[in-house]
């Protein structure tokens, strides 16, 4: 890639020492660079950003960027782009070649990566065993078919209007597709409550009920459960191809994973 106007202008400015520098001219800058890079594969944004951050000529302007540029990606809305804020942190604060400010802001930051490395778009999906309402243990994402898997806690104030809204959203789909509720809360009732009223008449879909009630799979971190509702859809090959869906965005995704379920039917028919 060509380096855009905006990044020679950072450089630029990075060139210049930055112990006493006003950064608002910097960040400015920064805001022009990320929207230059957005339409970019992770890949050249690693580069990318790498190098930004290689040509700072002294600790504080270094630090500065870095920070930057992992908040910048870490609070992003675009699916997929917080992937570089984990590359961000592996590459220059994890073994301390940066260090964050403070002992609390780097140990957020090392929980945001530690809770989203294994769940990147492209990432094999961890496989997780539960047990479902009747004691019966179920391993997800299963294999062959889309699947959607939803965190929720019935006390959860967005997790409500999302159970609303998302039995429309499921109906709309044409192709085989397991759907896997796991409720992240304690109160059994309440979990049987969700269940009975949560009914989606789609006879293309097979709806799992899953709970852990001990946390003994360590699916909060595995799954970067911090917070609730959290969305996911995985290929029929068990790799993540949505992270952070809203209903919105499961909206969007749901034709291209048709399009997705179709091809691998496809080809495991004429492989038998």
């Amino acid at each position: 890639m060509k380096r855009s106007i905006p990044a020679l202008i950072i450089m630029a400015l990075l060139s210049v020492s930055g112990h006493a520098q006003d950064y608002s001219r910097l960040d400015s800058l920064l805001v022009q660079f990320y929207d230059a890079m957005t339409a970019e594969p992770s890949e050249e944004k690693f580069r990318e950003f790498d190098g930004l951050i290689s040509t700072c000529n002294d600790s504080l302007t270094r630090q500065h960027v870095a920070l930057a540029v992992f908040d910048h990606y870490r609070e992003s809305k675009v699916m997929g782009e917080e992937e570089v804020a984990v590359h961000i942190f592996d590459r220059w604060f994890s073994d301390g070649t940066i260090r964050m400010t403070g002992e609390m802001e780097e140990f957020d930051a090392r929980m945001f990566a530690d809770f989203n490395r294994s769940t990147l778009i492209g990432c094999d999906a961890p496989a997780i065993t539960m047990r479902d309402q009747r004691g019966r243990a179920v391993t997800f994402p299963s294999r062959g078919r889309i699947n959607i898997l939803f965190f929720y806690d019935t006390a959860c104030a967005k997790c409500q209007l999302e159970m609303k809204v998302l039995p429309g959203i499921l109906e709309s789909i044409d192709f085989p597709a397991d759907v896997v509720a796991v409720y992240c809360g304690s109160d059994r009732k309440a979990w049987n409550k969700f269940r009975r009223q949560f009914k989606v008449r789609n006879r293309s879909l097979r709806m799992i009920h899953l709970w852990d009630p001990e946390f003994d799979t360590d699916y909060l971190r595995l799954y970067g459960v911090i917070s609730t509702p959290k969305m996911y859809m995985t290929e029929p090959q068990g790799s993540i191809m949505g992270r952070r869906l809203e209903p919105e965005s499961l909206m969007e995704l749901i034709p291209v994973a048709g399009a997705i379920q179709s091809v691998y039917d496809k080809h495991i028919n004429n492989t038998d």
